[in-house]
């Protein structure tokens, strides 16, 4: 095996786990992230001997997986191919499973561009400016999607009941 694919196998073993959670948050399925995480790890190598900033591979990775997933969401396959049931064996941090699959639910519903900016801001903790960098786009877009996005999760979950259950 050459240095370029031990060095690639390295990195899928780091990574795979991270890059597929933030799959799972974007599309909602596990499924869907396993491909998309695979279609991610597909594009890294072709372009692997290239890299050569490994600091810069993580970001460059998740936007690599961001576009995947939009790029997914633009030719409609998504309208094509509908999961019915959902399940996360792994705990959750403070709420009940339950509040967590309704989170899950309603971030489902959030349109693709505004999911991608939450995923990326509240999940990976990226800054405004890593966001805007990482899908190509304006800090105020960034902003404003975020923004928006928030204001349709706030709109599909009942917070009150969530805290509630919780004990808050």
């Amino acid at each position: 095996m050459a240095d370029r694919d031990i060095a690639f196998a390295q990195f899928v073993t780091a990574k795979a786990d991270s890059l597929q959670r933030t799959a799972y948050l974007l599309c909602g399925d596990w499924h869907r992230a396993e491909d998309l995480t695979q279609v991610t790890f597909t594009k890294l190598y072709r372009h692997w001997h290239r890299l050569h900033d490994l600091e810069a591979l993580d970001g460059y990775a998740r936007k690599v997986l961001v576009r995947a997933f939009l790029s997914e969401r633009r030719l409609g396959w998504f309208r094509r191919e509908h999961v019915t049931a959902e399940h996360d064996d792994r705990p959750g941090l403070g709420f009940a499973p339950e509040d967590r699959l309704v989170l899950l639910a309603a971030l489902a519903k959030v349109p693709a561009g505004q999911r991608a900016v939450l995923v990326l801001r509240y999940w990976e903790d990226m800054s405004v400016e890593d966001a805007a960098r990482l899908l190509d786009c304006s800090e105020g877009t960034v902003k404003s999607q975020a923004a928006r996005g928030l204001q349709a999760l706030r709109a599909l979950l009942d917070v009150t009941t969530l805290s509630s259950r919780r004990g808050a």
